[in-house]
């Protein structure tokens, strides 16, 4: 599949992944700052998210073949993959299916391992939604806010309601991602034996629980030249909630 993206700047291409829910605008601030810095920055939106056409099967070989799909024909490979949280996975997955395509892997916060379905319920609070033509934002707020108590979360997922049409509707293929939780939550797929021996950055949010230090053996298996760092004061959005620690890591490890 080709997917949507936004580019900017020139030089060495980096792609950007997002993460479940997120859209290729959710990396504005890091796009601008290493296209800045002298990089082509091309940040994608992924299958079933933002304005990339939706499909059914949402296992990460089967995206990181939409990745690699969208670069070639952008004529950005090999580039740097930076992937976060189900990016960070599909980022993987491109290094070990195609790692002639992946000149260098950012991983952040997100693990080669299989996570507890604790999404789901935002997935089925999300299509509960009565998409009415008089559905306010703060009414769609207060439909989520059971299901997802953190109001910061919850305007994350409100920006993919678009109320621009009659009635609104979400721009995220919320059936598809329904059906396929269960691969997004796993990490199955990969090749028997794959590895990839190019260089490779995990980042962790210092308050977040994705990479816990237990994942590191599995890390090291799969990516023998991987190296850890942690940004501080962040959770799970690192990206955005301490940029600046972000970019910095970021940014020293591109120019290494």
């Amino acid at each position: 599949m080709r997917l949507n993206l936004i580019e900017m700047g020139e030089g060495p291409p980096v792609a950007l992944l997002h993460g479940l829910f997120g859209a290729a605008q959710n990396f504005g601030r890091v796009q601008r700052a290493l296209a800045a810095s002298g990089h082509r920055v091309l940040a994608l939106d992924m299958r079933n998210h933002g304005a990339s056409p939706h499909a059914a099967g949402m296992d990460y070989p089967t995206m990181a073949a939409d990745v690699a799909e969208t670069l070639e024909a952008a004529g950005a490979l090999p580039a740097a993959v930076l992937g976060h949280s189900m990016g960070g996975k599909a980022a993987m997955a491109l290094a070990l299916t195609r790692p002639e395509a992946v000149a260098r892997l950012i991983v952040a916060d997100v693990s080669p391992v299989r996570y507890p379905p604790r999404l789901r319920g935002y997935v089925a609070a999300m299509r509960a939604v009565p998409l009415r033509s008089d559905l306010t934002r703060r009414e769609a707020d207060a439909a989520l806010a059971s299901a997802v108590p953190d109001a910061v979360v919850r305007g994350f997922l409100l920006q993919n309601l678009r109320f621009e049409t009659d009635p609104p509707h979400w721009r995220l293929g919320l059936a598809e991602i329904a059906a396929a939780m269960p691969e997004i939550e796993g990490f199955d797929g990969m090749p028997e034996g794959a590895h990839y021996d190019g260089p490779v950055l995990v980042l962790a949010g210092e308050h977040s629980d994705y990479v816990l230090p237990e994942y590191h053996a599995r890390f090291r298996a799969l990516f023998p030249a991987v190296e850890f760092a942690t940004v501080p004061k962040a959770g799970h959005w690192l990206h955005s909630e301490n940029p600046a620690g972000f970019l910095a890591l970021v940014e020293r490890f591109l120019a290494a």
